[in-house]
C-alpha cells in the first residue's frame, strides 16, 4: 500500500495544481486524521512509513528546484501528455514545461505491481538525463529498481516526442527525469 502512496505523491506533486493531502499522509498514517488526538507519530519507528516521511521532504526539495512544475503552473501549455493511453502496462508519462531558460521535467507513473526493465519513454530532447526522484529508491523502502542515476536520449520519434530513451520503470513507482545541463 504505502508503495501505492509514495508513486501517487509524486504524481499528483509534478501535476499541475496546487497539492493538497491530509493530516498524516506525509507519514503514512493508516487511522484517519482526528481533531481530538495527534497523529501516529509512532509510525515513523517502521522504515516503510519513515520512507514516506523521508519522500515527502525530497518532493518538497525536488519541487522548488524545478521551476517547471510551479513556474507556469496556471497555464495549459506547461503541461503535455508524452503517453497517457499505456493502459495495458499501467503507465502515464507527461513532461512539465517551464518558464524560458528552464529545464523541462518529465514525469512517469507505473501503477502496476510489476518492473518494466526496457520501457521506451519519449523525451522533448535527446541528451543525457538525471533521475531526480525515484519513489522506489530503496531510501523510500522501495525495492531499489531504477536508472542508476541517468539515462541517455537518443533522437527518433516516440510517443509524438522527437527523442526517447530505453528506462527502468520501476514497480509501483513514480520517477522523474530532468535534463542534464550541456
Amino acid at each position: 500500500q504505502l508503495a501505492n502512496v509514495r508513486a501517487f505523491l509524486a504524481y499528483m506533486w509534478a501535476h499541475p495544481g496546487k497539492q493538497l493531502i491530509f493530516m498524516g499522509a506525509e507519514l503514512g498514517q493508516e487511522s484517519e486524521w482526528a481533531e481530538a488526538r495527534e497523529l501516529d507519530w509512532w509510525l515513523l519507528e517502521h522504515s516503510e512509513h519513515r520512507g514516506v516521511h523521508d519522500l515527502m521532504r525530497d518532493l518538497n526539495r525536488a519541487y522548488v528546484d524545478s521551476p517547471a512544475i510551479w513556474s507556469r503552473d496556471d497555464e495549459a501549455a506547461s503541461f503535455a501528455w508524452i503517453n497517457a493511453n499505456d493502459a495495458g502496462r499501467n503507465v502515464f508519462s507527461f513532461v512539465r514545461h517551464g518558464t524560458e531558460g528552464s529545464t523541462d521535467l518529465v514525469c512517469v507513473a507505473n501503477f502496476a505491481a510489476t518492473p518494466h526493465g526496457d520501457y521506451r519513454l519519449g523525451l522533448p530532447s535527446a541528451g543525457r538525463w538525471d533521475e531526480v526522484l525515484n519513489t522506489d529508491a530503496a531510501g523510500y523502502a522501495g525495492s531499489g529498481v531504477g536508472n542508476l542515476g541517468t539515462i541517455e536520449a537518443v533522437a527518433g520519434d516516440q510517443d509524438g516526442q522527437p527523442a526517447y530513451a530505453t528506462v527502468v520503470l520501476p514497480p509501483l513507482a513514480t520517477v522523474w527525469f530532468r535534463k542534464r545541463a550541456e
